[in-house]
């Protein structure tokens, strides 16, 4: 779908009244093609601590090439600074000295990353130092521009060797619309990350659950884990069993109509993934709606209907695949909450507690699954929908640029987002919940 107004502002007229009106300027995002390289370009690392020294390998095993000891007259396609070995905030002054020679050196659509410690196994000044990495990677992130991206990530100790598909995310186009986030790795549970055998189809081989998939958002998180190898389950209520049919006919998947708030809906998608495929490895929970009005007017069913949906049949379904073992070892349990279960949204006081219930869901579950199983969320802003298409202009524009790229999301960024936890070599990360908003200015 078209962004008129990003179209606007590159035109003569358009740039000219950004530049002296200070107007949004949303630039043209990157996204991940299939086939391309997962990064066209250079990434500089630096940095002092325990995961500096092996950043080269890591990024070499995607094809990514580095460089060491960069040069400012150069160009580079994103950033990674190990900050692990700062351990007092006078040494915070290394993220200066790192950065700004080479902020100007960048390409369009940068990617930068800085790799910290969990605060929260640290002490005294080390954990003032590692926190501190937080206000310093949000603000870099409302400055970069250019449609870049700035992320801090938490490595565990024990955990070095569990970066790979986290790192191979966020330097590529495939988090085109995730910025300003904190990602932890081996903060809960497992600190080892699974094998890939090919990492352009990480998937391979592996049984993927995604409801709501017939259209939106659901449709396309079906087709990327398709794309990365996985054979999707798609499901959806009987009134869609047509749309849903034909998009897991294209993608050579499996499909079951149902209600998932049905009385016996867990029960009957359990069989399923078991008699015909053996179990599952992903679930994602995907399917929503939205019944708004502002609770002075809330009627009962309203209320009902979005909690039933949302959050009580995710909550039912897992528990039975659970109990039933039908979730293989090493699998992912993947939630989609929302900004609005974060930030809030006049009139959505049901919709909003059903997504804040999603992260509560992954708090409850992240330090209790045993076997590798993992669970996170993507928390989804202005995503660009035939259903967000239906909303007034005004609100539909102040809401797309709201954030620091100026300018909605798609579907296929919640996708990309959902195929990383996915992966098998993302088990170490594990009950992490990240906003795919383009780091939008409410709730952060």
């Amino acid at each position: 779908m078209s962004d008129r107004y990003r179209d606007f502002t590159s035109t003569p007229v358009g740039r000219v009244l950004v530049k002296n009106m200070g107007l949004p300027n949303p630039a043209r995002l990157e996204r991940y093609d299939e086939g391309a390289p997962l990064v066209s370009g250079t990434v500089a690392v630096g940095g002092q601590g325990r995961l500096v020294d092996a950043l080269p390998d890591v990024l070499g095993v995607l094809g990514i090439q580095t460089a060491a000891d960069p040069d400012p007259d150069q160009t580079y396609k994103g950033l990674v600074f190990d900050a692990t070995g700062l351990t007092s905030s006078d040494q915070l002054v290394a993220l200066r000295d790192f950065f700004t020679p080479l902020l100007r050196s960048l390409e369009t659509n940068p990617r930068v990353v800085v790799l910290g410690t969990p605060p929260e196994q640290l002490k005294g000044s080390e954990r003032v130092a590692q926190r501190a990495l937080e206000g310093f990677t949000r603000s870099l992130g409302k400055e970069i521009g250019r449609g870049g991206t700035v992320q801090l990530v938490y490595v565990a100790e024990g955990a070095e060797g569990a970066t790979t598909s986290t790192l191979g995310f966020l330097l590529s186009p495939k988090s085109a619309y995730v910025s300003g986030q904190v990602v932890r790795i081996g903060a809960h549970g497992a600190t080892v990350a699974g094998e890939v055998a090919d990492w352009t189809r990480p998937l391979a081989g592996r049984i993927a659950l995604v409801t709501g998939a017939s259209r939106g958002i659901g449709e396309q998180i079906a087709r990327v884990l398709h794309r990365d190898g996985a054979t999707v389950v798609g499901v959806d209520v009987p009134q869609a069993a047509s749309d849903l049919q034909s998009v897991m006919k294209e993608i050579d998947g499996d499909w079951l109509a149902l209600d998932i708030t049905a009385k016996d809906a867990p029960q009957r998608i359990a069989h399923h993934l078991q008699e015909k495929h053996g179990g599952v490895d992903v679930v994602v929970h995907n399917a929503g709606i939205t019944r708004d009005k502002k609770l002075a007017n809330m009627a009962e069913d309203r209320w009902d209907s979005v909690i039933a949906v949302n959050l009580t049949a995710p909550e039912r379904i897992t528990r039975e695949l659970l109990d039933q073992g039908v979730i293989h070892d090493n699998g992912s349990i993947i939630g989609v909450a929302s900004i609005a279960g974060i930030a809030g949204n006049v009139g959505q006081t049901n919709y909003a507690a059903s997504k804040a219930g999603v992260i509560g869901f992954v708090d409850s579950l992240a330090d209790d699954l045993d076997r590798g199983i993992t669970v996170n969320a993507v928390a989804p802003g202005f995503i660009v929908t035939q259903m967000t298409a239906a909303v007034p202009f005004a609100t539909r524009e102040v809401g797309q640029r709201l954030n620091a790229m100026a300018q909605g999301g798609l579907p296929v960024d919640v996708a990309e987002t959902i195929a990383w936890y996915a992966s098998p070599a993302s088990t170490a990360v594990n009950g992490n919940v990240v906003r795919v908003c383009g780091q939008m200015m409410l709730g952060a």
